[in-house]
């Protein structure tokens, strides 16, 4: 094969645990023309990877392969659109897995797993589907942090003081630390060691400002809500010492690029972190110990409540202030 399309359009973070497939493929197969196909809010991040020689939106697909000429497509994400699109385009070899009904008609390719019942991380699970093109290969976590092709943090980059980023905020797709804890957090340092900057989207920083406003009172933190477009947000956590969040795709965005990232889980399968555990050189996650009966869907709940402040102070002073 001389061209593949990886095509994944969902969030940030699946996209960023996608990308490695991208690097692994180009490591195997010299001279490979990699193009992904992502929704248009998540490009910025797939040109981010020096993997991937072409991105492509969903709306901008062509009418058929001949344009394009790839010789096979994994569908990593089953978006329906391009389920269809991609046995109507004449794409050969269409792979994606055995659980969805649309892929017995579109696809030829179908791999039998289940993502639900594995004790796999999310971006293992991702090199399942490979085995629709023989290559049935699933690799260490340790391995998947080389094949992102993100540029990285450069060794010895250092703020006086310390700036770490701290992203409160999930747009709904995570459970959170409450905002007490991290202005408890921050209340643990002098402004001398280090600057704490929150990051979220406008409508994050209004919620953050409704829900807690004294936590941007500090005279170490700095308000970013709102600030930077996707592509800026990853420049902005390439200069900084660390990074906390809770399960979001800016946590995974800083993991890929060799920053000292924590994320905070519940114990909660499919939500914990042997599913979703950032995956970098400097990457480490806290998860409670002991499991909750009184979660209910909302983003706040007990588990994440028992993250104590003092083990995300321990991990700040011994990763980012020492680094």
């Amino acid at each position: 094969m001389k061209h593949i399309l990886i095509s994944r359009t969902d969030a940030i973070g699946d996209v960023v645990l996608t990308i490695p497939m991208a690097g692994f493929l180009k490591k195997e197969f010299p001279g490979i023309r990699i193009t992904f196909v992502c929704a248009s809010y998540t490009r910025e991040v797939v040109k981010a990877s020096n993997f991937v020689d072409a991105v492509i939106t969903k709306e901008e697909l062509p009418a058929s392969n001949q344009e394009l000429k790839a010789d096979s497509i994994i569908l990593v994400f089953p978006d329906p659109d391009i389920v269809k699109w991609s046995k109507k385009a004449g794409i050969p070899i269409r792979v994606g897995t055995s659980h969805r009904l649309i892929n017995f008609f579109y696809l030829n390719r179908r791999v039998n797993f289940s993502r639900r019942r594995s004790d796999l991380h999310e971006a293992q699970l991702n090199f399942k589907l490979l085995k629709g093109i023989g290559i049935d290969y699933v690799p260490d976590l340790q391995q998947i942090a080389d094949w992102y092709g993100f540029a990285q943090q450069q060794e010895g980059f250092s703020n006086s003081p310390k700036e770490l980023i701290i992203h409160p905020k999930s747009r709904g797709s995570a459970r959170e630390w409450p905002l007490e804890e991290y202005l408890a957090l921050i209340r643990r340092f002098d402004p001398k060691e280090i600057t704490f900057k929150i990051t979220g989207t406008q409508a994050e920083g209004g919620l953050i400002k409704k829900e807690l406003p004294s936590l941007f009172d500090a005279e170490n933190v700095e308000d970013l809500t709102g600030r930077f477009s996707l592509s800026e947000l990853i420049e902005e956590i390439k200069k900084v010492d660390g990074f906390v969040a809770a399960s979001t795709g800016p946590l995974h965005l800083a993991s890929a690029s060799g920053v000292a990232a924590l994320g905070l889980f519940p114990p909660l399968r499919p939500m914990d972190p042997g599913r979703w555990a950032p995956i970098g050189k400097k990457a480490s996650w806290l998860t409670s110990q002991q499991s909750c009966n009184s979660c209910n869907g909302d983003h706040y709940c007990q588990c994440m409540q028992n993250l104590q402040v003092t083990d995300v102070e321990k991990w700040i002073r011994e990763k980012v202030l020492k680094q």
